[in-house]
């Protein structure tokens, strides 16, 4: 149990973060700067960190198009649209890295859409389902 503890101070993320490069297009939420197609250095159902060359700033608020891989989510490849926030930013090679935490997201395809993240303790919903049953599964606890 003390290794579990201590783990979880080191790193208090609460869904697994998988180190993939997985195609992205991204734009700051209500700029005129242009969409930048990038890639993930990492990836969560909860986040993602990739590099950029775009001025981007903590607190802001990010756009992200990319189809999910499934060994992030456990179930087929689907589009997501995510809308979240900068968490960090730190100098990386040439770019700055950014990591953005999805505060909402939309699953192409589907009546899901601007669906919020869940927390961790409903960790039964998964992407796949309607707003409706996410919303029956949280309701019933």
């Amino acid at each position: 149990m003390n290794r579990f503890v201590e783990q979880f101070e080191r790193d208090r993320r609460l869904a697994t973060r998988h180190n993939l490069k997985t195609p992205l297009r991204v734009r700051i939420w209500k700029s005129d700067l242009p969409e930048e197609r990038t890639e993930s250095v990492n990836l969560s159902e909860r986040g993602v960190y990739f590099a950029t060359r775009s001025p981007i700033s903590k607190g802001e608020t990010i756009q992200v198009l990319l189809k999910m891989p499934e060994v992030v989510t456990g179930v087929p490849t689907t589009e997501w649209r995510c809308t979240g926030h900068v968490v960090r930013t730190e100098p990386r090679e040439t770019k700055l890295g950014v990591g953005v935490q999805f505060d909402f997201y939309e699953v192409s395809g589907s009546e899901r859409v601007l669906s919020p993240v869940v927390p961790a303790r409903y960790g039964d919903i998964r992407p796949e389902m309607s707003v409706s049953e996410a919303r029956v599964r949280t309701e019933s606890r």
